[in-house]
């Protein structure tokens, strides 16, 4: 599946124009061309296709089954998981003029028979549905009513069992194919490897589906990924001194974690919100409410959070903790920068996380082949970790995409090249110090013994199992204890060391005894000292709280867009709905370039459609009136 692939022809209908898809591009949405793949793909829906599509986060995915929709008869049906952020869709899609609406638990019985009657008149466009409602017969019964254009079925890597996201609704939704063969289905997903994307074509029963997959590149993120040392407190300084006043998701493996760093945010002068299936549902609506609402908000959540969010203007996302895969990492990662604005992908990464995670495996549930696969992930997340080449091209090459021979020149790797060095024998005395002290004294220790008995520390441990008498006492005191943990850290990695039982004690592999045995050099990474600020060109302050947008302006001009940005935030203060439903940054920013001075040269802007120009068109020129007319 390189690039596009088709795998069967498409049915046998009356294409319609091409110009019809365009012209509602630029009436609804205010844009005049397509970007990637989109055209391709909606020509193909719009034909009667069905579509199985792969497309970064931003990168547009929406349109390709909203548009079809839109010029195909009936009403399109998008099945989606996110029954808390379908009413900020369908608001999004009304501030369009799209006559969009939902079904889902939070309705009473009143507000579902309204939209059930709409729908059955023919007055809706689009209709969100989560995934169990399809398994209801009225559900089912209804759908048959009515005329469908479409069937969407959004965030399609819930469907694959070995996901980092599974959702068993997602396995009965074949069904659509089989009751309503004539509708065109279209399974769409940010992220998904080659196995996933068999996958989801399977179980959704889409054998005949063409198949589209956009390059994964977001180069407007900048990925690093950061030694620990107190990660909090690293966390502070990132936040202050890079994205201070943005909004931005932190990503914690417990509650208790997430429950920690959020009061610590808060504390330090960060507005944070925790999110995670801890909490009532009531406390979660709100937080995820005002994170869409509300500019400059952080959440600091478990991986329950971030699926689906629309917020285009999320300026960072940071973990704390090792994500369990690189499909959830970049899944995870992409909710940063959805508007193409610079943003960052930060993570600090340690030991410990990888001691963890071994465990987890080891420890939890699900039979030997579950184990092996979930070893295999996070083997590929260890792998992007401890890389000394461009982080980006070999998260690319995980999804099948070949990377820049180059580098992309904005990740840690690329802006500050780690050195490498002979590790062997380092890893020869770690390695020596777990044999000693299993075939002499037949036990079992972690990291913390051994690092301490190879640096002659005679602590109170060592001292009560009188390890301060083996013969690797004290043999490696060329070390640091930080680099002796680091050296650990990248054995695990390498699979030269494994994590063993509920304490995480440390025990060879099949591969410790080429190392042991002289007959393989092992090759270690030295952290840099320092990373590159990510964004020292984009005028952040250290630590002002003042939000400063990272838009590509003048710095005469930043005034005027901060002013649109103010009414903007009035407006939907007004509604009730997030900023970005009014307007994106990045038409604001357009505006402000353009410099409009009649209703007719809005409406060439990008994201300006018939509706938006009716309903906001006065108010931007008003805007723009008002702050040319203080200047004079």
């Amino acid at each position: 599946m390189n690039g596009t692939v088709v795998m069967a022809e498409m049915p046998e209908m009356t294409k319609t124009p091409e110009s019809d898809a365009l012209r509602t591009l630029h009436r609804v949405f205010g844009y005049d061309s397509f970007r990637g793949e989109q055209e391709a793909v909606i020509e193909h829906v719009v034909a009667g296709g069905d579509a199985v599509v792969l497309m970064p986060t931003g990168g547009g995915k929406s349109l390709c089954y909203q548009i079809p929709a839109l010029v195909r008869p009936g009403t399109g049906i998008v099945v989606s998981p996110l029954i808390a952020l379908m009413q900020d869709q369908v608001d999004a899609l009304r501030a369009l003029g799209v006559r969009a609406g939902f079904m889902n638990s939070t309705q009473d019985f009143d507000e579902r028979r309204v939209v059930e009657a709409e729908f059955l008149a023919g007055e809706l466009d689009l209709l969100y549905l989560a995934p169990e409602r399809l398994r209801l017969d009225s559900t089912l019964d209804l759908i048959g009513r009515a005329k469908i254009s479409v069937f969407a079925i959004d965030e399609a890597h819930c469907v694959a069992q070995w996901g980092h996201d599974f959702r068993p609704d997602y396995l009965a939704l074949s069904l659509l194919g089989e009751r309503w063969p004539e509708v065109p289905r279209i399974a769409l997903t940010a992220t998904a490897t080659h196995a996933t994307h068999r996958e989801i074509t399977q179980r959704l029963g889409m054998p005949q589906a063409r198949h589209f997959e956009a390059s994964f590149d977001r180069p407007n993120i900048q990925y690093r990924i950061v030694p620990k040392d107190d990660p909090k407190k690293q966390l502070l300084r990132f936040l202050k001194d890079e994205h201070a006043g943005d909004a931005g998701i932190i990503y914690c493996l417990s509650r208790n974690s997430v429950e920690k760093t959020a009061e610590f945010l808060c504390k330090n002068g960060i507005e944070a919100v925790p999110y995670h299936a801890g909490l009532d549902a009531g406390t979660r609506a709100r937080h995820q409410s005002r994170f869409l609402r509300e500019e400059g908000l952080v959440v600091v959540a478990t991986i329950a959070f971030g699926m689906g969010i629309d917020k285009p203007d999320v300026r960072f996302v940071a973990h704390l903790d090792l994500p369990k895969s690189v499909e959830g990492y970049y899944q995870e990662t992409g909710r940063a920068g959805r508007d193409g604005q610079p943003s960052t992908a930060w993570m600090a990464y340690g030991l410990n996380d990888v001691v963890q995670q071994r465990k987890l495996i080891q420890m939890g549930e699900g039979d030997e082949a579950f184990r092996r696969r979930a070893a295999s992930h996070l083997d590929a997340m260890l792998a992007l970790c401890e890389t000394v080449e461009c982080r980006r091209g070999q998260l690319l090459a995980y999804f099948g995409q070949e990377p820049g021979a180059e580098g992309c020149g904005n990740c840690d790797t690329c802006l500050t090249r780690p050195e490498t060095w002979d590790g062997t024998v380092a890893a020869q005395k770690v390695l020596s110090t777990v044999v000693r002290l299993d075939r002499e004294r037949r036990q079992k220790f972690g990291t913390l013994q051994i690092v301490d008995i190879l640096l002659g520390k005679r602590s109170a441990k060592v001292i009560q199992f009188d390890h301060d008498q083996l013969s690797v006492f004290g043999i490696g005191q060329e070390l640091s204890e930080a680099e002796w943990r680091g050296v650990v850290r990248q054995l695990l990695a390498q699979g030269l060391l494994a994590v063993e039982g509920e304490y995480g004690t440390l025990v060879l592999t099949e591969q410790s005894a080429s190392v042991l045995g002289r007959q393989r050099e092992v090759h270690l990474r030295k952290e840099p000292k320092k990373v590159a600020s990510a964004r020292g060109s984009a005028g952040k302050g250290s630590g002002s709280g003042k939000s400063k947008v990272a838009v590509d302006l003048p710095e005469e001009m930043l005034p005027l867009f901060e002013a649109l940005r103010a009414w903007r935030a009035e407006q939907a203060r007004e509604q009730g709905v997030p900023a970005y439903v009014i307007f994106h940054d990045a038409t604001l920013k357009e505006i402000v370039l353009a410099g409009p001075s009649s209703v007719a040269e809005l409406g060439e802007i990008g994201g300006v459609g018939e509706k938006k120009l009716a309903t906001y068109g006065e108010g931007v020129l008003g805007v723009l009136e008002e702050f040319a007319g203080a200047e004079e």
